[in-house]
């Protein structure tokens, strides 16, 4: 088990090598994360910008074996529905089958974490595009600067939404009032194996448009 003291040193880490080795770390050690260490990266969660600075943003840490364990339900409820989807993807890429085999990996031991944070905000995404663009921007901030400080120090972490396809039931699980969202949640645990490194992206020059979509002047010809 690694405690806050051997790996405090890590938060010195490059913001640029933090995100070039950012990835999902699914695969998670049943191994205790002690509260300095959560506390360390909570903190540093809500040093993100929100809108209107509102910080309108509420955390849970869940380390009671009953709430996880429905938790982990309601993730499996929601992958045994996405997996299929994902698996007509698949077809021979193999990178692509290695990313199932780790988010059914998380599924199957998904209440063995040792942490889960559920992110969660006041007040409710509207119909308009403009306002759920709002509202969830007021906390998808927060939630990567909690992944970059967890990957900072070797702690495995991964966002999923799997668990929340039912606002009710994960109200419900979480006694949540009604006024408040839960929005994103991260498993937090000591990766199995070696858990981060490189990452592989498309090209930047794939992606940039210039002026307008379909511009792509970066290109090479």
């Amino acid at each position: 088990m690694s405690t806050f003291e051997e790996v405090q040193q890590g938060f010195s880490m490059p913001l640029s090598e933090a995100m070039e080795t950012q990835r999902a770390v699914r695969r998670l050690k049943q191994d205790p994360v002690d509260d300095e260490t959560l506390l360390a990266i909570l903190r540093l969660a809500t040093k993100a910008p929100t809108g209107g600075n509102a910080q309108g943003w509420e955390f849970i840490a869940v380390r009671d074996p009953d709430v996880k364990h429905a938790i982990a339900r309601l993730n499996r409820m929601s992958w045994s529905l996405a997996r299929r989807m994902y698996a007509k993807k698949v077809n021979g890429d193999q990178k692509a089958a290695r990313m199932l085999e780790a988010v059914q990996w998380q599924a199957d031991h998904f209440e063995d974490s040792p942490v889960i944070i559920v992110a969660c905000l006041h007040g409710r995404a509207f119909l308009t595009p403009m306002s759920r663009s709002s509202f969830y921007g007021s906390i998808y901030p927060a939630v990567q600067n909690l992944l970059l400080a967890a990957r900072s120090i070797g702690l495995g972490a991964a966002l999923t939404t799997l668990p929340l396809w039912s606002q009710t039931l994960a109200r419900r699980t979480l006694n949540l009032p009604r006024g408040i969202t839960p929005v994103a949640v991260i498993p937090l645990g000591w990766p199995v194996r070696g858990g981060y490194g490189p990452n592989t992206r498309k090209p930047l020059e794939e992606v940039l448009h210039l002026d307008h979509y379909g511009n792509r002047v970066f290109l090479e010809p």
